[in-house]
């Protein structure tokens, strides 16, 4: 990735020099993937396959299409292009499709298992429609629970991202050509594509958050299948100005079969210098997972050896509360302490669970909060000075639902357990009443002490009893 002069050529790795380049953006999080189809190489009960492919397969089966009639290596694109020829109805391909991803009981591949662990990748954009990709950041990041964020595009649905890209709270996956739907929402043929390269270069209809991240980070363009003028269009739309104007930031596209276009790679050499070529999709993800593992190995053993411990690592919190979770109530003005107090809780073994969207709108949203206050181990209410100047929040609303269920229990049994994170008197707080006869516990600024992790732990061992 680094700037010069010099022809590209389609090597089968980078130097040592272009290596330690794209690790250190990594490192400093200015770098994407963009995930394409070549890494979706899945066990069928024929032996290994590309899921694209074993999908045309089955969704040719499905609308009862005769594979004689189809070319000798066939795609998604050509069994919709001979169903729409004989007269089928488009939705219906959709439909199906989605019946036959749905059933399949394939694992993560391998690559994208490779790509998820490496943790200082938080935004993930893929071209494909499947959820194998997101699947496997849940299972290598949070034990296969469902906390990875996920969006997709369509023409006549523009979703971006909710927030700047250094404020995402968990992993995102951004579909950019649609996601699994029963409804025609996502590609599965060329026509669909042209709509969709179409719709994201109309200014009103692109999604202005991505691009901007786009646009000013260095991208890794993985296993695509970009034909040679689709590659060309997708590196100037992500780019947003002419490939040989001058640019900070470049790209590397890995890829099976874009190496073998000569006239693809003549035109990346006179135009797009900072664009370099590596054969091979999934060896690029092999060699950039090893390589990313001994840097981040050294930095483990040198924090290890050195004065100050390593940091607690907060792991954000799954979508649904798992069951006998510690419900952390708090004022939005509080989630980088509340942050400190899960993962410091957690370290000690104690499960523990906050929304993270704080929606604080919507009866669907309050249900759920309802029943997770209903179900959970115990109530954690954090007491500041952001709750002392809010006089109404939603987190009120959590206190009042916390006392309802402990009314129901017997005098003396503990369940909500108020913690302060500035030395806030029980006293002369605005708090309910009742919590003002609890037993406050101060965590200076979210930094959980050992006797209230012990306190809590055996409180939670008691319960499972």
């Amino acid at each position: 990735m680094s700037t010069g002069s010099t022809a590209i050529l389609p090597i089968a790795t980078l130097d040592d020099d272009a290596w330690e380049d794209l690790l250190s953006f990594i490192e400093e999080k200015r770098v994407i993937p963009i995930v394409g189809p070549e890494l979706l190489r899945v066990d069928t009960e024929r032996g290994p396959k590309l899921l694209m492919d074993w999908a045309a397969e089955r969704l040719a089966t499905r609308l009862n299409i005769s594979r004689s009639d189809l070319p000798e290596r066939y795609t998604l694109n050509d069994v919709v292009c001979l169903f729409l020829a004989g007269r089928g109805r488009r939705e219906e391909a959709y439909v199906r499709l989605r019946s036959v991803l749905r059933d399949a009981p394939f694992e993560p591949p391998a690559a994208l298992r490779q790509l998820a662990s490496i943790t200082d990748f938080d935004l993930f954009v893929t071209t494909t429609f499947d959820s194998l990709l997101e699947s496997a950041i849940n299972l290598q990041r949070f034990g296969g629970s469902p906390s990875t964020d996920v969006l997709s595009y369509a023409p006549n649905r523009v979703v971006d991202l909710p927030t700047e890209r250094d404020r995402l709270s968990r992993p995102l996956v951004y579909h950019l050509f649609g996601k699994l739907s029963a409804s025609p929402t996502y590609v599965i043929s060329d026509e669909d594509l042209l709509e969709y390269i179409c719709s994201l270069q109309n200014e009103s209809l692109v999604p202005e958050r991505l691009f901007h991240e786009l646009e000013h980070n260095h991208l890794l363009v993985i296993g695509s299948s970009f034909s040679n003028w689709l590659a060309r269009l997708f590196l100037r739309m992500a780019k947003r100005k002419r490939l040989s104007d001058p640019r900070e930031v470049g790209e590397v596209l890995a890829d099976d079969e874009l190496s073998a276009d000569e006239r693809l790679i003549a035109f990346l050499q006179q135009v797009s210098v900072r664009t370099r070529i590596y054969t091979g999709a999934e060896r690029f993800v092999a060699e950039l997972h090893e390589r990313w593992q001994q840097r981040n190995k050294g930095s483990a053993t040198s924090s290890v050896s050195g004065a100050s411990p390593s940091p607690l690592r907060f792991v954000p919190p799954s979508r649904e509360m798992p069951d006998n979770a510690v419900f952390v109530s708090y004022a939005r003005e509080d989630l980088p302490a509340v942050q400190k107090i899960k993962a410091g809780l957690e370290a000690s073994g104690i499960t523990t669970w906050f929304d993270m969207d704080r929606l604080e709108a919507g009866d669907d949203y309050d249900r759920k909060i309802r029943r997770n206050i209903a179900r959970c181990a115990y109530f954690v209410p954090v007491i500041s000075e952001a709750t002392e100047s809010r006089l109404e929040g939603y987190f009120r609303r959590e206190w009042s639902y916390a006392i309802d269920r402990s009314r129901n229990m017997a005098d003396g049994a503990l369940f909500i357990l108020p913690v302060s994170l500035d030395g806030t008197s029980p006293l002369t707080a605005h708090v309910p009443e009742p919590f003002k006869a609890l037993r406050f516990s101060d965590l200076p600024a979210g930094q959980v002490t050992p006797e209230f992790a012990q306190r809590l732990a055996e409180l939670c061992k008691g319960k499972a009893r």
